[in-house]
């Protein structure tokens, strides 16, 4: 017997109830499809800017106890040059490293010669920061000169706040390694937005040699490794580490995802927004499935007592009304794939910008297309619809035959 072939005339037969079932089951998964495709772009986005947007790499290579014990002591737990004459050429030399730059940090008062503002400051070497920022579209990094040792960039609110812009010149005024005070005129030569509200009026990037006379430490606070592609980012922190402890360090690597908390917040809350989504549509579609197999179950009561009359096992009756169900929903989740893909073009195309909260950038609004979400949705949708025709199909099953063909 052909349950297929039953199954699709039988849905042709209900073609009303059919439609209503195959409805319900393509907007749901055309809701969850878009849905996670969102927010598998803005996932995506949010990557691409914590790694190359705000510079942090993919891994960060510390020394052990740098952020907490480091605060009091930083001179210890700072890479000395001897040091980073060692530790640089471990990192190099990993098939996937792209990039190892060094990186200073600092903060102090910056003053446009009648007012101040505190500072935080990002000492990097120039010619790396567009090799670390990569194709990043976004004018986060601040353009620092190679030919201009006291060159900096300033956040594009820090510049307002102190009316300062290129071609001015500044004061920076920061405490050394050491705890006293250094004071050094630098010269603007780009802005930046960091792209987000809370640092956007703080930020300065300096070069790292300026950092190192500010500082008066000849090392580095930490080294920003980039490799070819975030996939390796576990796999090179695991190696990486052990090599480095091999040769005597006692270091710490950080990954991206560890350093960016925004990342961490923004993918918690989308999560969660998912996971309630989900939950309501999944209810109302297998709802939908459930409703409209048992009423099909309950009409067709003299038919499966008909196919047990000529001889068709329980199994098969089973059979028969599962495969439906499954038809039912692949054919729902075919009609939604083609109404996601249709609605994903339309938004993609259509040039719709806006502001997250905390940002300070406008942003494309984009749906891509999140395959395994989808994958999963389906065989969950398939799982669901076959259990919804299998429980009513396996009562109407176990009847006498003489009652369901005396069912009215």
């Amino acid at each position: 017997m052909n349950y297929f072939s039953i199954g699709f005339r039988n849905i042709l037969k209900n073609h009303r109830r059919s439609l209503v079932t195959l409805l319900s089951v393509g907007f749901g998964f055309a809701s969850i499809s878009l849905f996670a495709g969102y927010i598998k772009y803005v996932y995506g986005g949010l990557a691409k800017q914590a790694i190359h947007g705000e510079l942090l790499g993919h891994l960060t290579v510390m020394k052990q106890g740098l952020r907490t014990e480091g605060r009091l002591h930083p001179a210890q737990y700072m890479f000395s040059k001897e040091e980073l004459d060692r530790v640089m050429p471990i990192l190099r030399q990993y098939p996937h490293t792209r990039l190892v730059t060094p990186r200073m940090s600092l903060s102090g008062m910056v003053s446009n010669g009648t007012a101040s503002t505190v500072f935080v400051g990002e000492g990097m070497v120039p010619e790396d920061v567009k090799k670390l920022q990569g194709d990043f579209q976004r004018k986060l990094s601040g353009d620092l000169k190679a030919d201009n040792p006291i060159g900096v960039a300033t956040a594009e609110d820090l510049g307002r706040i102190l009316n300062l812009k290129p071609g001015d010149s500044a004061a920076l005024l920061v405490s050394t390694v050491t705890g006293q005070a250094n004071a050094l005129d630098v010269d603007i030569v780009d802005d930046f937005n960091t792209g987000n509200v809370g640092t956007n009026d703080k930020f300065l990037y300096l070069p790292f040699d300026l950092a190192k006379s500010l500082y008066d430490f000849d090392g580095a606070e930490r080294l920003i490794v980039l490799l070819d592609d975030k996939a390796f980012t576990e796999q090179a922190r695991t190696e990486l580490t052990a090599q480095l402890k091999q040769a005597g360090f006692d270091v710490e690597l950080k990954t991206w995802l560890e350093l960016s908390s925004f990342y961490s917040q923004v993918k918690r809350l989308f999560d969660m927004i998912f996971a309630f989504i989900f939950s309501n549509v999944f209810i109302v579609v297998v709802m939908s499935i459930v409703n409209s197999m048992s009423m099909t179950v309950v009409e067709r009561t003299r038919e499966i007592g008909t196919l047990r009359a000529m001889g068709l096992r329980r199994s098969g009756i089973l059979r028969l009304f599962t495969t439906e169900a499954f038809m039912l929903v692949v054919l729902g989740c075919a009609g939604g794939l083609l109404f996601t893909l249709l609605v994903r073009l339309a938004v993609n195309s259509a040039g719709i910008t806006y502001t997250p909260p905390n940002s300070s950038n406008v942003v494309s609004l984009m749906v891509d297309l999140d395959v395994p979400r989808m994958a999963r949705t389906f065989v969950m949708l398939s799982l669901l619809g076959i259990a919804a025709a299998f429980f009513p199909a396996r009562t109407a099953a176990r009847k006498c035959i003489t009652d369901s063909l005396g069912h009215v």
